[in-house]
């Protein structure tokens, strides 16, 4: 029970409403299958100071499956890079050995 309330501290501070139900929050859905993910991975030079960096959008889940799939790319291939914004971004033009790595995890629609 201690668990629940500690769940909701940052929803709401205060209401007046007598008839106020806490509900959940929503369940976020889950990833699709990697076969069944279409990733797109190019690389831009645009509006970063003249580095290259290669991008892989399309990805179809929640924020923490992208960000557990960049992590495990950026671990693989010895790089830095982020992922927010519905997009992993890697240092530097990577796309060939991205979409071997992204193929051998079982993505099998990279573009």
């Amino acid at each position: 029970m201690m668990e629940d309330w500690k769940s909701r501290l940052g929803d709401l501070v205060y209401s007046t409403n007598s008839d106020y139900v806490c509900d959940p929050p929503e369940e976020v859905a889950p990833s699709l299958p990697p076969r069944q993910q279409k990733l797109r991975v190019h690389f831009e030079r645009a509006g970063r100071g003249g580095k290259t960096a290669t991008i892989v959008t399309g990805f179809q889940g929640p924020d923490a499956d992208l960000a557990q799939l960049g992590k495990q790319l950026k671990s693989r291939l010895g790089i830095g890079g982020s992922a927010k914004d519905g997009e992993i971004i890697l240092q530097g033009n990577v796309c060939p050995r991205v979409v071997a790595l992204l193929k051998e995890m079982g993505y099998s629609q990279t573009k």
